[in-house]
């Protein structure tokens, strides 16, 4: 019996020693946390997430921290979980916030009076690269297909994304200005996280799809999209997808995503949560991470992410306000479509007060021979010019094709000065299309003018 028992107690110390051997250890002089609250302000299945996920794998794996909670709050390109992350973990050491240059065209595009600036900064973690894809289906078979059709009608092509005002748009205006098509009429549809973009790119439910890597390859591998286009300088090695660049679209564009600390923390717990990330982002499992989603290390901690995060912040309100954006459509609104109905409105108040105003004879002028007597020639004119405004307003463009009404409707009460009349509808189309275009950001197809509107 004593043999017995003295085996059997070799045999439990054995066990508890292979147990402390084989569970993970932290770096030499590394505090193991019990706990950590992650927050990634967007559904699940997109990046930010993803990006959370990977953080809780590798600080667990690393035994750098017990237990780490990952919470998604989503809405308004994460400004909503900027606001409820200051607001719940203020003075908190324990709690991070995943965030990114999404994050900075969300507080530009909603005019959120809340901003990273607001936040403690503490490391820029990775970069990574936009995919432009296609359902498998779409009648694109190529990125020149895609810019053909961009070139011809531009509203006509729905653009499905991420959050309003971030990479994913950003990239999406870039590839039309590049085209020759202005970025206020790319009619992109935003969607609340990477799933349920993914879901409607898969699904047909938009033109053309924009989104990381990360969030695509397993679609793209599997066949159920297309990948048209990769925003990297040179293609990815293993990835069979030509660059925007070499398919003659001179765009490079690589989205970043960091970590945040809630406000009014200590000089000692903001060096606890630096000390914490920096140990992650050099561990084997991290790295192993950055392979597999195909991520780029941007690993910048401190002061120096806290001055890059005010350069981007810059940058992101100087792109978004080249494309005419200010604040956000509602989520998934259109464009011109929605928009066109009033535009056509507007044009025919216009003309019928155009065509008081040009039928008016100087005092002592005799009326026109075809002035006398009822006629259907006036509604032959206005019905040409509504025809050609209607018909043809994709290709003619919205200036041209308004001119036309106007001239036409001016035409159909006084037919003496021609000239005079085509000035006349040139310059209230031009200010209609000032007025709706640039004042109301509402975008209004160029046509044969989209060069130099």
């Amino acid at each position: 019996m004593a043999a017995a028992s003295d085996r059997l107690r070799v045999a439990l110390a054995c066990a508890v020693v292979s147990a402390v051997f084989a569970a993970p250890t932290p770096a030499w002089g590394q505090h193991v946390w019990p706990e950590l609250r992650i927050t990634a302000p967007a559904a699940p299945g997109g990046g930010w997430d993803q990006t959370a996920r990977a953080l809780q794998q590798a600080l667990q794996a690393e035994g750098l921290v017990r237990t780490v909670a990952v919470e998604n709050v989503t809405g308004a390109a994460g400004t909503i979980g900027l606001a409820r992350f200051m607001g719940a973990e203020r003075g908190r050491g324990d709690a991070l916030m995943v965030s990114g240059l999404i994050m900075l065209g969300g507080v530009v595009m909603h005019a959120s009076p809340i901003t990273l600036a607001d936040v403690t900064p503490v490391a820029r973690l990775t970069g990574e690269y936009e995919v432009i894809v296609v359902p498998a289906a779409s009648p694109f078979r190529t990125l020149a297909d895609l810019v053909a059709a961009l070139r011809s009608r531009p509203e006509s092509i729905s653009w499905g994304g991420g959050s309003a005002g971030g990479s994913d748009q950003m990239l999406a205006g870039l590839v039309a200005e590049a085209v020759g098509v202005s970025p206020r009429r790319v009619n992109y549809i935003a969607f609340s996280g990477g799933g349920e973009s993914l879901a409607a790119i898969v699904g047909g439910q938009v033109s053309a799809g924009v989104n990381g890597l990360a969030e695509l390859e397993a679609q793209i591998q599997a066949g159920t999209v297309r990948a048209l286009a990769i925003s990297s300088a040179t293609r990815l090695p293993g990835l069979d997808v030509p660059t925007l660049r070499e398919q003659g679209v001179p765009v490079e564009f690589e989205n970043w995503r960091s970590v945040v600390a809630p406000p009014g923390l200590s000089p000692a717990q903001r060096q606890q949560l630096e000390q914490l990330v920096a140990a992650v982002v050099r561990s084997p499992s991290w790295a192993r991470l950055l392979e597999r989603y195909r991520w780029i290390d941007r690993y910048q901690p401190g002061s120096d992410f806290e001055r890059f995060v005010a350069s981007e912040e810059k940058r992101a309100r100087g792109v978004l306000a080249q494309f005419g954006v200010g604040q956000a459509p509602a989520s998934g609104s259109g464009t011109a479509p929605a928009a066109y109905p009033w535009v056509v409105f507007v044009a025919l108040l216009v003309s019928a007060g155009g065509s008081w105003l040009t039928s008016r004879r100087p005092p002592g002028a005799r009326p026109h021979p075809a002035a006398s007597g009822p006629s259907l020639r006036p509604l032959a004119w206005i019905g040409s010019g509504l025809a050609v405004n209607v018909l043809a307003v994709e290709w003619l463009g919205i200036v041209l094709s308004s001119a036309f009404l106007f001239w036409t409707a001016a035409r159909a009460f006084d037919r003496t000065r021609p000239w005079r009349d085509a000035a006349c509808a040139a310059v209230i189309a031009w200010a209609a299309f000032e007025l709706f275009d640039r004042a109301l950001g509402l975008p209004l197809p160029g046509g044969l003018l989209s060069g130099v509107l």
